[in-house]
C-alpha cells in the first residue's frame, strides 16, 4: 500500500520496532540497521520466551524487514549509512537523544545528504528539554505522565497498566507522523523532522480524563470497589460475583432498578451515579455478590445491560470474535518453528496484511543491500574481512 517508501530503521526494544513493523506491513521497504551484536530484542525476551533459541520478543516486532549489520564505530561503517541515505528517504530511530548525533547521523547531518529526508525520532520524553538525558521506558512514562495514578484500588499503590500500552500507542503515533510527512513531501518536496515520545503518548491516552481535569472536572480518588476510572459514573469496572468476576459498563439508573434489588438502588438518586460515585459503587459491588457470573450473564443479556466476561489469555484466543477478526497470525520459521504473533491491527477491504518476510537473521541482507547501492564484490568482501559489516546467513539456513 505504501510501496516505494524506503526506510532505514535504527530501532530496538519495542516502540521503534513496532512503529517500523507497522510501516513494513503496509509495504514499505525497511532495512534494519544493527550492530554486529544485534538489536537488543534479539537477546532478550519477556517470560524468558525463546523458540529453539530465537527470541519471541524479536519475532513479534520485526517482520517484513531486511537486516544489515554494520559496525558504526568504524568510519567505513558510517560511510555505508551515508550512502544508504542517498537511496532511502526515511530514517526512524529510537536511541537515547544524542546517540545518533555522536554517530554523525543527526537530522541536520543527514538532510545535507538528502534534503527530502524524513527523520523520525521515537524518544522517552522528547528530543530536547529537561528530561533529555533520562532513560525512557513504558513503565516510567506511565508514572510521569499520570497514567499509573489513574488505576488500582484505593488500598493499593498506583497501578500502571499491565501491558506496554504507551510503547504501542507511541509506535502508532510515530508511524502516523511518518505517513503524514511522506504525504506532505509528495506535495511540497520538503522533508520533515518527526518526534514521537512516550511521555506524549501516555498523556494522549488520557485525553478524556485530563481534558475534564483541565476544565474544572473533579476526579474522585481511586475507589476500593470495581470502579476502573476516576471519572466515569458507576457502574464502570470489574466486579466480584459469588464465584468470579464480570465487567459492567455505563448502565443507567432505570436499568439498574431492573437488575438489582430495587430497594438498594432507590436509596440513591440517578445523579448519584456520578455525584456520589464511590458510595453508589459500593452498593453495586454488594449487589454483584448475589449471583454467579453465569447467572449475571443471563440477567444482563435479558435486560440489555452492557457487560463483558473477564477473559484470561486462554479465553481471549478462543473468543469467537477474536478468531473471526484474525487477530493472530502464524509464521513458520525454519529455526523457531511455528510462531504465533498478533497481526497488523487494521483490516483493508476485510483482509489482513500478509507476512512477506520473516524477521531476518542478523546481517542477512548486508551483501544484498550493499550491491543494490553500487558496492562491487571486491569492496564488499573487504568490508566483511575488516569486520565493518556482518554477512549473516539467509534465514532458510
Amino acid at each position: 500500500m505504501i510501496e516505494g517508501v524506503k526506510i532505514l530503521s535504527f530501532t530496538h526494544y519495542l516502540q521503534g520496532p513496532s512503529c517500523v513493523q507497522t510501516l513494513a506491513d503496509l509495504g514499505a521497504d525497511v532495512i534494519k540497521i544493527e550492530s554486529p551484536k544485534g538489536a537488543f530484542e534479539r537477546n532478550w525476551s519477556g517470560c524468558d520466551a525463546y523458540l529453539n533459541g530465537i527470541s519471541v520478543f524479536f519475532m513479534l516486532g520485526n517482520r517484513n524487514q531486511r537486516s544489515v549489520s554494520i559496525d558504526l564505530k568504524k568510519e567505513e561503517g558510517r560511510q555505508i549509512v551515508y550512502d544508504l541515505v542517498k537511496e532511502y528517504d526515511v530514517v526512524i530511530e529510537n536511541f537515547r537523544p544524542g546517540v545518533m548525533d555522536k554517530l554523525g547521523f543527526s537530522y541536520e547531518a543527514l538532510k545535507e545528504i538528502n534534503p527530502r529526508l524524513i527523520y523520525c525520532s521515537c524518544t522517552g520524553y522528547g528530543s530536547s528539554g529537561p528530561y533529555y538525558s533520562k532513560p525512557g521506558q513504558d513503565l516510567l512514562a506511565q508514572s510521569i505522565g499520570g497514567l499509573a495514578a489513574m488505576n488500582g484500588p484505593a488500598d493499593h499503590p498506583p497501578m500502571p497498566m499491565g501491558s506496554t500500552v504507551v510503547d504501542q500507542h507511541g509506535a502508532i503515533l510515530a508511524a502516523l507522523g511518518v505517513l503524514a510527512a511522506v504525504y506532505d513531501r509528495e506535495k511540497t518536496g520538503k522533508g520533515h523532522k518527526v518526534d514521537a515520545s512516550l511521555l506524549t503518548s501516555a498523556i494522549d491516552l488520557q485525553m478524556e480524563p485530563l481534558g475534564y481535569y483541565m476544565n474544572g472536572g473533579k476526579l474522585t480518588p481511586r475507589a476500593q470497589t470495581g470502579l476502573s476510572t476516576r471519572f466515569h459514573e458507576s457502574p464502570y469496572g470489574t466486579y466480584r460475583t459469588s464465584d468470579g468476576y464480570i465487567t459492567v459498563s455505563l448502565t443507567k439508573y432505570d436499568k439498574l432498578l431492573d437488575v438489582f434489588d430495587r430497594e438498594a438502588v432507590e436509596r440513591f438518586k440517578p445523579e448519584d451515579q456520578s455525584h456520589k460515585r464511590i458510595e453508589f459503587d459500593k452498593m453495586v459491588a454488594e449487589q454483584m455478590l448475589k449471583h454467579t457470573t453465569d447467572e449475571w450473564i443471563k440477567i444482563f443479556e435479558a435486560k440489555g445491560t452492557w457487560y463483558a466476561k473477564v477473559n484470561e489469555y486462554e479465553d481471549v484466543l478462543k473468543d469467537p470474535q477474536v478468531v473471526w477478526n484474525k487477530v493472530v497470525m502464524e509464521m513458520e520459521h525454519p529455526v523457531a518453528g511455528k510462531v504465533r504473533v498478533t497481526s497488523h491491527p487494521v483490516r483493508y477491504d476485510g483482509e489482513t496484511l500478509p507476512v512477506r518476510k520473516l524477521p531476518p537473521n542478523l546481517g542477512e541482507h548486508s551483501v544484498e543491500v550493499l550491491k543494490s547501492c553500487g558496492y562491487d564484490r571486491e569492496k564488499i568482501e573487504k568490508l566483511i574481512g575488516d569486520g565493518v559489516i556482518l554477512n549473516g546467513k539467509p534465514i532458510s539456513e
